[in-house]
């Protein structure tokens, strides 16, 4: 994936005010992906997240980027040196715009707005509540 933009002043409001993002994003990670990523190492810097570490699969990868991607005050993940396993396909992304909902989503990619819960399912980690998206929020989106 190599660099992973966002919009900076969107997201979940993570940071309180203090200085240790880095731990903070960490945390959030640890919390939601659990012993799925070993060897973590988290660091902020203006902006920008850097991860390592060793994820057991492609989609643990890119659901951690995106955990820390949408967090308001992050506008880059770089995931240069986290390692996973190849993608036996392609993910496609996208970023939620302002009257969206899941099921607005599932039929503009699937055509059926019923399979709506694929894409739930595919963010589970990044969306706690499929009636919950924002503007901004950028998701995963399952081949079907």
């Amino acid at each position: 994936m190599g660099i992973f933009g966002f919009l900076k002043d969107v997201g979940a409001n993570l940071f309180g005010g203090g200085k240790n993002e880095a731990a903070e994003i960490e945390k959030l990670l640890k919390a939601n992906l659990g012993d799925k990523i070993t060897d973590l190492k988290v660091e902020f810097d203006d902006g920008i997240v850097a991860l390592s570490g060793n994820c057991d699969s492609h989609a643990t990868k890119e659901k951690a980027v995106l955990l820390a991607g949408n967090i308001k005050g992050v506008e880059k993940v770089n995931d240069e040196s986290f390692t996973a396993p190849e993608p036996e396909e392609e993910t496609e992304f996208y970023t939620v715009k302002s009257g969206d909902s899941l099921s607005k989503i599932a039929k503009n990619y699937y055509g059926n707005a019923m399979k709506y819960p694929a894409i739930f399912e595919a963010n589970r980690e990044v969306i706690k509540d499929p009636n919950l998206i924002y503007p901004g929020q950028v998701l995963r989106i399952p081949k079907m």
